[in-house]
């Protein structure tokens, strides 16, 4: 019987299942952050349990950090510290490897997690957070799980999870001149909507795919849960084993043959497909509140079509017909899970290298780990973003999740590399429009929302 990749990979993990369609999955890697993952890990604790494979658990510290420059504990959001101590605190008893505020190798999970070499292609992997789905770019089965279920994880090495229909996404041409694939997730979800995967696993493959470097590949995967995926994935191929070759926790030697025949049977059938000219996208920017209020930079705000997006243009603080780039901002932000790796920050400093933001505007850069950091300074790339005028700052998840600490303020439009945009997301009565780095930049330059090719 002809199976899909993700069909693969359930089955191969599948340690019992019920008649309600209900299975025991076999875990290969438990990561966990300081917020929800110190939850599983007391309660854990609390109930006399161990962690079963310790070698295969780890704790990163990234939600609630502080990533102004001289950090310590303290943090700017309320209950941060807390979050952090018993984070570390728990970790220790149970004897997993920590990720720690000032550790060389911290940073934002999902990234910390590609960096290490823990996630892999085949393996199954958990972790207490929505954007998990990042790591489906490897090749790995890796799904966003609650406290509760991390828990389970680490005592068993195993989730109860009801398998999820298959969805292909197939996204075929030539991207065009400062199309990025952020603005491939945000055209796919404002075309078919927030809701479109109805919580399928989905696989994307296509010739643009195969043309896109696995950083790429991984802010694809980690939008697919804003169109309500239940996760994503792209088969491996030469550039996934090149990107997890020498990494730490990676095998010394790689089972690249097995990893490469990883792939949907040719026959496979998929609940739905969704078929994409990658040709025809423009770099895109959100309007509204949620992911699929999006249109073209140089677009104009449609017509409200129901009372979610006329309550969109209400929060945003604009109307039907604006013109996208007539919006001054006040604030521009490069980070997050989505689009804070090296690739993302080296396309935005080519934008502002020689260039300087505009008055009045107020500019942050967070790179998404510690690694990530040290390899943009050896590069020279934090001079150029101080050079225009950014601030420079230590790796976390910052102004992505706001949880009461930093915020731009209220009233204040900013555009931003992050991953959701929905009413408070990024701080109380905080105006959030979705782009890619390089549309950030652009539009810190101008000083109103704009991309590069407007400069």
């Amino acid at each position: 019987m002809a199976r899909t990749l993700f069909d693969k990979l359930w089955d191969a993990h599948v340690v019992a299942s019920d008649e309600a369609g209900e299975s025991l999955l076999y875990v290969d890697r438990v990561c966990m952050h300081e917020r929800t993952g110190s939850i599983a890990m007391q309660s854990l604790i609390e109930r006399g349990l161990d962690a079963r494979r310790r070698a295969h658990a780890y704790c990163v510290m990234d939600h609630t950090v502080d990533t102004r420059p001289g950090r310590g504990d303290a943090t700017q959001a309320p209950g941060g510290e807390i979050f952090i101590a018993s984070a570390r605190g728990s970790a220790q008893a149970l004897g997993l490897r920590i990720f720690d505020v000032n550790d060389d190798d911290q940073g934002i999970s999902h990234l910390v997690s590609a960096e290490q070499g823990f996630a892999l292609p085949g393996v199954t992997l958990v972790c207490p957070d929505s954007h998990t789905c990042t790591l489906g770019a490897l090749g790995a089965l890796a799904i966003g799980v609650g406290a509760s279920q991390v828990e389970h994880a680490l005592a068993t090495s195993c989730v109860r999870l009801a398998k999820p229909d298959v969805m292909r996404v197939i996204f075929d041409g030539v991207l065009a001149p400062w199309v990025t694939a952020k603005d491939m997730a945000l055209h796919l979800i404002a075309e078919f909507g927030a809701d479109a995967a109805k919580g399928s696993a989905v696989e994307y493959c296509g010739s643009t795919i195969d043309a896109l470097s696995i950083e790429a590949r991984m802010t694809l995967c980690n939008l697919a849960v804003e169109y309500a995926a239940f996760t994503a994935l792209i088969a491996p191929d030469e550039k996934t084993v090149e990107y997890v070759s020498g990494r730490r926790y990676a095998p010394n030697c790689l089972p690249v043959d097995a990893w490469q025949a990883l792939k949907s049977d040719p026959s496979a059938e998929f609940t739905r497909e969704l078929h994409i000219d990658a040709s025809s996208i423009r770099p895109r920017i959100t309007w509204g509140t949620s992911p699929d209020q999006g249109v073209a930079v140089d677009g104009a705000v449609p017509q409200p079509v129901n009372r979610d997006a006329k309550k969109a243009l209400d929060y945003m603080g604009i109307t039907q017909g604006t013109r996208m780039t007539d919006l001054d901002i006040d604030a521009a932000f490069i980070g997050s899970c989505t689009n804070s790796r090296l690739g993302d920050l080296r396309a935005a400093a080519r934008i502002l290298r020689n260039r300087h933001i505009a008055p009045g505007v107020e500019a942050v850069c967070v790179p998404g780990s510690t690694r990530i950091k040290r390899e943009a300074e050896a590069e020279g790339l934090d001079k150029v973003f101080r050079d225009a005028g950014f601030e420079w700052r230590e790796s976390g998840c910052s102004m992505c999740f706001y949880a009461g600490g930093e915020t731009f303020g209220a009233g204040k439009r900013v555009v931003t590399s992050t991953n959701r945009n929905f009413e408070g997301r990024q701080g109380p009565g905080v105006r959030s429009h979705l782009a890619s780095p390089e549309v950030v930049a652009a539009s810190a330059v101008r000083g109103s929302i704009s991309s590069p090719e407007l400069l």
